[in-house]
């Protein structure tokens, strides 16, 4: 499929839910940023091939390799320069673990050939790549904190050397689910990297009111860098408010102790725009999700770690974050208290309801059931996103009947995690767990009950209802499956990359089925 057009299609907003095949994706990303990340990922197939012909397997192959993968996940990496010094480095490591081995390298990988390959082969490995993306970017942030995993490692560097073998349904399938199972320990592996670092997460109300005087907003998922900032800002006058997935962060005891961290700024991230235009504040983008500035605050936008914008300036491993701040000075804030509250009018939201704190209840959660207090559990979950269609997620939340209890994470909680759902038995009906790496933690949550009440977990009062917008939500909907979960309900559209013979895979095996609308969803989910 050469083309002098870009061609992607790993995001939920693709072009007519098909694909991007322009001058630029709707998410922003120029057609030669597109051809960058495409030609980094087929340097990335080499470098792999090259290692496991030559039995080699280090800590620099598995880095570049984690590098690449996040570098060309949806709204992280629009510098097609940046892209291409990436790719650089990986042909270079190729061919120094080739000359080591007396081998000649493999040459790059046309990743065209997937594109153009047969529909449902295409789907399959386009499904295992765009897994191995999301499962990176949570291989990433554990290894900045000294965490890594050689089975994840390994996988991802194996995965991606299999993408370049003709490959059939009956193979690729298993391949997939794979990498839901190795994202699992991946999961795994960050939730014990966050939590030995910073402490166990706790409710804690977070407020969304600004105060007066300099302050810097920092988005993504990074903690380490949240930290760093913190550390940085002590003494300087200067607040930080969290955004997007960062809201989570609030609850781990060795970040909320800083008071300059202050609450959290705006809603999701596709309303930055909106919400970003003409604030006198600093922006530090720490991974996804980065839409294209305005020329209104573009000047005030600073990137790290492997998110990059041309025009913007970014802050390299030395971590100095002196220019941010230094920004947040000049611009001085506001003069007085500032509320930008959530979709629904509210003006705070809870957090911290991760795993230790739900299954320290487990015994009162147990007995509200079995007294018929709680009917049903629904994880409302996964990205947000700009498309029509996604306050679905609000009115099925403000329909669930007060006898239930909705857990969330990831970004698309915005949606409703400003509502006050209220409380059955001293518990708040609804919990926000974290950001979507915390999948992890609503599914021990789902082990645990199943075990309180000797069944299965799609045995129990629970309903996934789930939305998607990028690479981590696949790689975490491919956990799903691997762990065999039954019935869960997908939006705002299905992937464009999962062909109708895949997906009839999919609906036989898992009973996936597209959302409909609330009150049909909830009295199907409700067995009414």
């Amino acid at each position: 499929m050469a083309t002098e057009q870009m061609f992607c299609f790993q995001c939920e907003q693709v072009a007519k839910c098909e694909a991007c095949t322009g001058g630029a994706g709707v998410c922003g990303k120029p057609a030669d940023v597109a051809d960058a990340q495409d030609a980094l990922t087929g340097a990335m197939i080499a470098l792999a091939r090259t290692a496991r012909e030559a039995g080699v397997k280090n800590d620099r192959i598995c880095d570049l390799i984690v590098d690449g993968l996040f570098t060309c996940m949806t709204n992280v990496n629009f510098d097609g320069q940046a892209v291409t010094a990436l790719k650089d480095a990986v042909r270079a490591e190729t061919a120094a673990v080739a000359a080591a081995a007396g081998n000649e390298p493999v040459s790059d990988y046309d990743v065209d050939q997937i594109w153009g390959d047969d529909e449902d082969i295409r789907s399959l490995k386009s499904l295992v790549l765009f897994g191995l993306r999301g499962t990176a970017a949570y291989a990433y942030h554990a290894r900045v904190l000294g965490y890594r995993d050689a089975t994840v490692d390994e996988f991802l560097a194996d995965a991606l050397a299999q993408l370049a073998e003709p490959g059939s349904v009956d193979a690729l399938l298993p391949l997939a689910l794979k990498v839901g199972e190795v994202n699992l320990g991946c999961m795994r592996l960050l939730d014990e990297a966050n939590t030995s670092t910073y402490g166990t997460p706790e409710p804690t109300t977070v407020a969304m009111e600004v105060e007066p005087g300099p302050f810097i907003v920092i988005s993504g998922h990074d903690l380490h860098d949240l930290k760093l900032l913190l550390e940085q800002t002590e003494g300087t006058g200067v607040s930080v408010y969290t955004h997007g997935e960062m809201l989570p962060a609030h609850a781990y005891p060795e970040l909320k102790k800083y008071p300059q961290l202050k609450g959290n700024f705006g809603t999701a991230w596709q309303n930055q725009k909106k919400e970003f235009d003409g604030v006198p504040a600093a922006f530090l983008f720490t991974t996804n999700c980065l839409m294209p500035p305005k020329e209104s605050y573009a000047d005030n936008v600073f990137t790290t770690e492997v998110v990059a914008f041309p025009g913007c300036t970014h802050i390299g491993p030395d971590k100095d974050f002196g220019p941010v701040i230094q920004k947040a000075l000049e611009l001085g804030g506001y003069d007085e208290p500032h509320t930008i509250p959530g979709i629904n009018g509210g003006t705070t939201m809870t957090t911290g309801f991760a795993q230790s704190t739900v299954l320290s209840v487990a015994d009162t959660v147990v007995d509200a059931v079995k007294s018929g207090a709680i009917k049903h559990f629904f994880l409302v979950a996964g990205c947000d996103g700009a498309r029509p269609g996604r306050n679905y997620y609000t009115d099925f939340v403000k329909a669930t009947p007060d006898d239930t209890v909705v857990l969330t994470l990831a970004c698309g909680k915005y949606r409703f995690n400003d509502l006050d759902l209220g409380e059955i038995g001293g518990l708040p009906r609804l919990m926000d767990m974290g950001q979507c790496n915390d999948a992890y933690s609503a599914i021990q949550v789902a082990v645990a009950l199943a075990e309180a009440f000797d069944c299965g977990v799609n045995d129990l009062p629970l309903s996934m209802v789930l939305s998607w917008y990028e690479q981590k939500a696949v790689c975490i909907l491919l956990t799903l499956l691997h762990l065999g979960i039954q019935n869960i309900k997908l939006g705002p559209t299905l992937p464009a990359f999962v062909s109708p013979g895949v997906l009839d895979v999919l609906v036989e095996n898992y009973g996936i089925a597209p959302i409909t609308t609330p009150e049909a969803d909830l009295a199907e989910l409700l067995g009414e």
